[in-house]
């Protein structure tokens, strides 16, 4: 298996491989092709962090990193979001989730990026070093159960000093 960067000519290929990813999901709008589209197109998109998992020619899996803040009154914090991971459902429970976030991270943490936040299953997420926003003062600017909401440090302390509630880019249509 191959990890690297997406290429615009890769777009069809992950359109249709995240709508596959979570076509049967439990807690899914089953817009996120849709978001990734619009993701893109954004000032939070970080082009050397669209990643792809690649077999054979063939697209298994796509991760996707975008900027975010963490906003405090008037200071503000960037990190990253990630959302969605996505990996075709015949290759799932194979470990290229786990690639794509990991690898995901080494790129994060050679761009500068000091953290990542996510939104994700309180099970999975742990096994790379996320804890609960909570344990950072990080909140978000919904209701979310506090297992659910993550937050990594990519550089040690990273967050110490951060709290606040995370503000994302408009395109993920959150107010």
């Amino acid at each position: 298996m191959i990890v690297r960067q997406e290429l615009e000519k890769d777009y069809p290929q992950v359109f249709e491989l995240v709508e596959q990813a979570f076509k049967n999901a439990e807690h899914s709008d089953h817009q996120e092709q849709f978001l990734v589209e619009k993701l893109r197109r954004s000032d939070a998109f970080i082009p050397e962090l669209s990643l792809v998992a690649e077999i054979e020619n063939e697209i298994v899996g796509h991760i996707l990193f975008t900027i975010l803040s963490v906003k405090n009154n008037d200071k503000a914090f960037n990190s990253l979001a990630l959302a969605p991971v996505s990996v075709k459902p015949q290759y799932q429970g194979q470990g290229i989730g786990s690639q794509l976030i990991s690898y995901g991270h080494k790129i994060a943490r050679e761009l500068g990026y000091e953290s990542v936040i996510l939104i994700g299953h309180e099970k999975y997420y742990p096994r790379f070093g996320y804890k609960k926003t909570s344990n950072f003062g990080i909140s978000f600017p919904f209701d979310l159960p506090e297992e659910n909401g993550m937050a990594i440090e990519l550089i040690p302390d990273a967050l110490k000093n951060v709290t606040g509630i995370v503000t994302y880019p408009k395109e993920f249509g959150i107010d």
